[in-house]
């Protein structure tokens, strides 16, 4: 049996980053930044706040597998914190004054933004012969950026990220939007993912089957679902799709 799709997880499968949300130097620039917008807040003071409100939000959640909304938590440390010179910036910039603050975190936060070896050499062979996706625990407003910054915008006809949804994965809610978007069954696509327990796992109780990349991130032990194949580079993968199709 031939799959129809492909969906692929993305950082630390397509994609190798880095990134600390523990790097002093990172609320040193948000300091900055925030005093220039009329915020006096100490770099540890906005480490407190962040982690606190990161932390709130996942506890008062409905989710069983909760995600953060990171433009949230600015927006509050912003209008707690506000000063009159705040109030008094244009009405426009204060409203784009937590997503600004949620970008520049990111950017400060990371270290390394680039493709694992062969990944647009591969995924360029495929897309002939299959409609591709893409499913990411993570933030839309890093995540979009960050595939365009590596080359991968255009590859997917549909890209998921957890952010847009308050739940990641393994919930069976996310790999179904994907399959209802491409207009797919759990039978006729394929999950490629770097994690045992939410890429393995989640797709394995959504009916999917999976290949594992042992990449440098992401859980590597069995969590309650075996992958149908494991590739140690990221250039086995037609291997592995071939294999899982005659084995059908």
């Amino acid at each position: 049996m031939k799959f129809q799709g492909l969906i692929f997880d993305i950082n630390g499968t397509l994609v190798d980053i880095l990134t600390n949300e523990y790097d002093d130097n990172t609320y040193r620039v948000l300091s900055n930044l925030l005093d220039y917008q009329g915020i006096a807040l100490e770099p540890d003071e906005i480490r407190q706040f962040f982690f606190e409100l990161n932390k709130r939000q996942r506890r008062e959640s409905p989710e069983k597998y909760p995600e953060i909304d990171v433009v949230a938590i600015f927006r509050e440390m912003v209008e707690i914190h506000a000063s009159g010179f705040t109030r008094s910036l244009p009405r426009e910039k204060q409203g784009m004054l937590p997503r600004m603050l949620a970008e520049v975190f990111r950017a400060a936060s990371r270290f390394k933004l680039e493709l694992y070896p062969d990944v647009e050499t591969v995924l360029a062979s495929l897309r002939p012969q299959y409609r591709m996706g893409a499913v990411s625990d993570g933030q839309s407003l890093w995540a979009f950026p960050e595939l365009r910054a590596v080359g991968l915008a255009g590859f997917f006809e549909t890209v998921i990220v957890s952010s847009d949804l308050g739940y990641r994965k393994p919930d069976a809610r996310i790999f179904e939007l994907a399959l209802a978007k491409m207009g797919l069954s759990p039978s006729e696509t394929l999950f490629i993912g770097n994690d045992m327990y939410r890429d393995v796992f989640g797709a394995h109780e959504f009916g999917m089957r999976t290949v594992f990349f042992q990449s440098n991130q992401g859980e590597q032990r069995s969590m309650g679902a075996e992958a149908d194949y494991i590739i140690y580079h990221f250039r086995e993968l037609p291997e592995a799709i071939r294999f899982l199709e005659n084995q059908a």
